[in-house]
């Protein structure tokens, strides 16, 4: 299961996993506060695209199609977070006022369907008497 929540929320204790997934520490935030599990600074947008959505949410379509493009360029930058997100729960921190449209609700998306792509692991097949 994967969750988004703004850091400024108060951890719950079913939050699973907390990862923060902004590329600047989040202003007013101490480290200890947060507690995180992982800061994936690169799994966030790019600076570029960040400022481009801050400075035009209405472009928000282009901004998601955009960031999915950067994400599917870079699977080293999120595929750690699909065994906590299948196995548990994750929640994806972000510090954005918008809680409708931000990267972490992308990024949640993104993984969502790359584990229902890869679906369930599968037991292998038993050729038994087919040799």
């Amino acid at each position: 299961m994967i969750r988004c929540k703004r850091v400024y929320d108060p951890v719950a204790a079913d939050d699973g996993q907390r990862v923060l997934v902004d590329r600047l520490w989040p202003r007013g935030c101490r480290k200890e506060a947060l507690e995180l599990t992982a800061w994936l600074r690169d799994a966030a947008p790019s600076s570029e695209l960040r400022q481009q959505l801050h400075q035009h949410p209405e472009n928000f379509d282009e901004f998601r199609r955009l960031y999915r493009r950067q994400l599917a360029g870079h699977p080293e930058y999120w595929q750690a977070l699909l065994a906590p997100a299948r196995d548990g729960c994750l929640t994806l921190l972000f510090a954005a006022r918008d809680q409708q449209q931000n990267n972490a609700i992308v990024l949640a998306e993104f993984l969502e369907e790359e584990l229902d792509r890869r679906g369930p692991p599968s037991s292998p097949v038993c050729y038994a008497g087919e040799l």
